[in-house]
């Protein structure tokens, strides 16, 4: 794939259409807080008629749990799940349709994709992933139509990127289910979620290296259960980010996601930082596309000694090195949707590479941006000083670079 095709071009247009009338002139308010981004994002969800394409795929999801449960109670051997092989078009175009909105989005409010990628993506997709029938219909729908917020809860306060190695956060069989005890940090939605999968280890008395991982599905008002206020930080203001704190919370069995201590939660993970790792590309290109658009108008019309800044060398070098940027990040989306087109997808380590490049070369735009338009830039007057705060992030979540690193490198060692 070398460029947008015809309709995805249409619905790109669509979609940048809607941005600027109902994105555009809210993103202060949304910057300060002063309007809720699932507000905005349901609103976005009904002009699209996507809330029930997610109930769609839910409902399709929904039936195909049954049938393998079902399967099972005859005493047969379901089918495993498995990636269907062979060309496949409309699975490129599908996934086209679900990264135009983030590449347009991202153009003035990065931190609303955040925010949706987790409520509608991430933890449905755990739920769906691992989860029973009854589990998929009672959390992951409400989900993937956005009538209800979720989060994802792995990192903990001493984890980091160390996010299995070094958890604290357990659960523990007592009658009737399970008691869960911790807390997690740096959760998106986290203060305002309505469906939470918490990721933890079981206590068994055993040692916490050697304890299986466990998912549950929680619910806001859980006695126990503390979401705390959102917290400040750095950018991405359009993405409440807040901590969870656990003491003795109760749960039945049915809150284990798949209602088995046999469905480990790291291979889950693994399939989370994939879909994670790719996404931000769409990410990085609607940043690194509006910095590009608005540092070369800047550089047409800003005049210094007599002329405009864009007939000299020094700002032609940064505008010619953010457009070299644009074209590599869309052309990992372009692999991406080729491969999807081809029955195929990234790996963790190619994951971890486009994530890797992407981010930075992300990073190096809107400091460049914040640079070509001087003071200027450092006033939160001007978009460049926001979408360079919002841009840091990427380097961070979902792994940080460092963690990318080590990734791709030991995949070509052989150290998977």
């Amino acid at each position: 794939m070398i460029e947008w095709d015809e309709t995805q071009v249409q619905v790109r247009d669509a979609i940048r259409k809607f941005v600027e009338s109902e994105i555009k002139p809210r993103r202060e308010a949304l910057e300060r807080e002063e309007v809720s981004p699932y507000e905005v994002l349901r609103k976005f969800f009904e002009a699209f008629g996507i809330g029930e394409l997610g109930r769609a795929r839910g409902e399709a999801e929904l039936r195909k749990a049954r049938a393998r449960e079902e399967a099972l109670a005859r005493g047969e051997t379901p089918a495993p799940r498995k990636r269907r092989e062979g060309p496949q078009p409309e699975a490129g175009q599908e996934l086209a349709l679900r990264m135009l909105p983030v590449i347009e989005i991202c153009r003035y409010c990065p931190g609303l994709i955040t925010a949706l990628g987790v409520s509608a993506g991430l933890t449905p997709n755990a739920i769906i992933g691992k989860g029973t029938a009854r589990q998929i219909e009672r959390w992951a729908l409400p989900l993937l139509t956005l009538e209800k917020v979720g989060s994802w809860a792995i990192t903990e306060p001493g984890s980091g990127s160390d996010a299995f190695g070094s958890m604290r956060a357990t659960a523990r069989r007592v009658d009737g289910g399970y008691a869960l005890s911790g807390s997690k940090t740096f959760i998106t939605n986290g203060p305002y979620a309505d469906t939470i999968v918490f990721i933890c280890k079981l206590d068994e008395g055993n040692d916490p290296r050697d304890r299986k991982v466990l998912s549950f599905v929680l619910e806001r008002g859980t006695p126990g259960l503390t979401q705390s206020k959102p917290l400040r930080k750095m950018g991405q203001h359009t993405s409440p980010t807040g901590e969870l704190f656990l003491e003795d919370v109760r749960v039945g069995p049915e809150h284990l996601l798949g209602e088995t201590e046999d469905a480990p939660a790291r291979e889950g993970a693994k399939d989370t930082f994939v879909a994670e790792r790719t996404l931000v590309a769409g990410m990085a290109l609607g940043i690194v596309e509006q910095c590009l658009a608005l540092c070369t108008e800047y550089a047409r019309t800003r005049v210094q000694f007599g002329r405009p800044i864009g007939d000299f060398q020094l700002i032609q070098l940064k505008l010619a090195k953010m457009e070299v940027a644009r074209m590599n990040i869309q052309n990992l989306i372009f692999r991406q949707l080729e491969l999807a087109s081809l029955g195929k997808a990234m790996d963790l380590a190619e994951a971890s590479a486009c994530k890797l490049y992407s981010a930075q070369a992300t990073m190096e735009v809107t400091l460049e941006a914040v640079q070509l338009f001087g003071g200027n830039g450092y006033m939160s007057e001007y978009h460049v000083e926001q979408l360079c705060r919002d841009a840091k992030v990427l380097q961070i979540y979902g792994g940080t670079d460092e963690i990318q690193i080590s990734q791709i490198a030991r995949t070509l060692l052989g150290r998977r």
